[in-house]
């Protein structure tokens, strides 16, 4: 007998995510936001992610993105592993959120420390969007930035950042296609890669 891939928390992950996220979309493409949230889910599990951590991928942005939404309820829906790498997978819980710089180097910092689990799910997730920069920069060239609060020097340095973050004490092969991606957007850019310290 062939046992299921996966449970009912999934299928209720994957209908909660459809109706919290219906009417978003990404920054400028008009994507809907939903094709983010299902690629980092399915990249998770190409690289043999468990069902918890499938699960993670899919909620990944609804504390940043979706108002209402605490950590309490993705525990008791979802479970507490799932709600834990939620709350680590996210930038920010407050409202408004904190400027940009300061969220995001703090995150950087919480992010050396994080265990493997959960830098899988982050390693995804960058390289999804990493991956659909190179391919929007080929479109728009430099009018791509004007979709994002930072600038393109920022952008870079943060996924620059990301790596080092997520090297600290984690290998995987994810991680080398990420900095792969990476490497070929300031190429592609024509930036010679920054130093992770450095805005």
């Amino acid at each position: 007998m062939v046992s299921d891939c996966y449970g009912a928390r999934m299928s209720e992950a994957l209908a909660y995510v459809a109706e919290r996220f219906q009417r978003i979309r990404r920054k400028g493409s008009g994507v809907p936001y939903l094709s983010h949230l299902l690629a980092v889910a399915g990249l998770v599990a190409d690289h043999r992610g468990d069902e918890e951590q499938i699960i993670a991928a899919l909620l990944h942005d609804v504390l940043e993105d979706i108002d209402g939404v605490t950590p309490s309820e993705l525990e008791t829906r979802f479970g507490g592993r799932v709600a834990r790498l939620v709350v680590g997978l996210s930038d920010t819980t407050s409202r408004p959120k904190p400027p940009w710089t300061a969220r995001k180097q703090a995150y950087l910092a919480r992010l050396r420390g994080e265990p493997a689990d959960l830098k899988l799910i982050c390693a995804a997730d960058k390289l999804h969007n990493a991956t659909t920069l190179l391919r929007d920069y080929g479109v728009e060239g430099d009018a791509l930035w004007r979709r994002f609060t930072p600038t393109r020097e920022q952008t870079l340095w943060y996924y620059r950042a990301i790596v080092a973050s997520l090297r600290d004490g984690f290998s995987h092969p994810i991680l080398d296609e990420l900095e792969a991606v990476v490497l070929a957007l300031h190429e592609r850019v024509g930036v010679e890669p920054p130093l992770v310290d450095e805005l």
